[in-house]
Order: C-alpha cells, then sequence, then structure tokens
C-alpha cells in the first residue's frame, strides 16, 4: 500500500472515533453513605454521561459540604467535587458539563433536598425544581429550571 493510501486510512479510522471518546473524561469525587441508594443511582447517572465518578463512602456527607462552602440550607445526601466545584445533591450531568465550560467564579450547583424526578430520585412523578449556582458569597441564582 501507498503512503498516500496509508495515510488516507489512517485519517478515516481517526475520524471514525467520536471526539468524546477520544478525550479523558471528566473525574468527580464523590461523597455519600455506603447504603444510600439514590446516590448511587445518581452515581450511575454521571457515567451514563461522561463523567467518572470516584465513590467515596463516608460517614457524614456534610462534612464535605461544609468543606466546600455550601450553605447547610442548600443540603442534600451526597457532595461531588469537580475542578474545585461542588456539586450538591440530583445534580443533572449536563448542568455540571456547562458549569464546567462557562467556568463562573462561584461554589458550585445544588439542588436541595432530594427533588423526584431529578437525576436518582426517579420515580412514579416529577416535581419541578432548580439547580442553584452557589456564589462566592453563599448567595444562589438559578442556573436552570426544570418543570
Amino acid at each position: 500500500m501507498s503512503r498516500r493510501l496509508l495515510r488516507q486510512a489512517a485519517l478515516a479510522a481517526a475520524l471514525s472515533v467520536p471526539m468524546f471518546a477520544i478525550a479523558a473524561a471528566p473525574v468527580i469525587d464523590v461523597y455519600k453513605s455506603e447504603s444510600c441508594g439514590c446516590c448511587s443511582a445518581w452515581v450511575d447517572h454521571l457515567k451514563a454521561n461522561g463523567f467518572a465518578p470516584r465513590v467515596v463512602n463516608v460517614e457524614n456527607p456534610s462534612d464535605h459540604r461544609e468543606r466546600a462552602g455550601i450553605p447547610d440550607k442548600l443540603g442534600s445526601c451526597h457532595t461531588g467535587m469537580i475542578q474545585g466545584y461542588a456539586i450538591e445533591g440530583h445534580v443533572p450531568a449536563s448542568d455540571i458539563k456547562r458549569l464546567l465550560v462557562q467556568k463562573p467564579k462561584a461554589k458550585g450547583l445544588a439542588v436541595p433536598a432530594m427533588p423526584l424526578g431529578s437525576p436518582g430520585m426517579e420515580g412514579p412523578r416529577k416535581d419541578p425544581y432548580d439547580v442553584l449556582l452557589v456564589q462566592a458569597n453563599g448567595s444562589t441564582k438559578v442556573f436552570k429550571h426544570y418543570n
């Protein structure tokens, strides 16, 4: 085979591989209780959406929320850390991806409580909920609303 044909074959092979398969999956550290099923379901949601979760089972996940500077009123059942941002609760993977692209000066994202219909909390109904951007001073603004 000629060099030209080899180069063309190599280029064709390279282009057939999706770009997301080439890039490394973003690693997110998830601090959760060992027995929490909805936390495990959220971790599965992250995996299915291109993240590489490193799960750390801890006695008190709220300690990690506190260290990240997320106010208690925004608490949920697990805390994730990715690229310097805290991810509190059942935040959809698409919003985490948007956060990492936009890179706002903020502490992270939070979905307070555990709303039914959020990732990891799927069930017979879907309640409306907000994903909140937690500002450096602890205040929040709506990052995305889900009906």
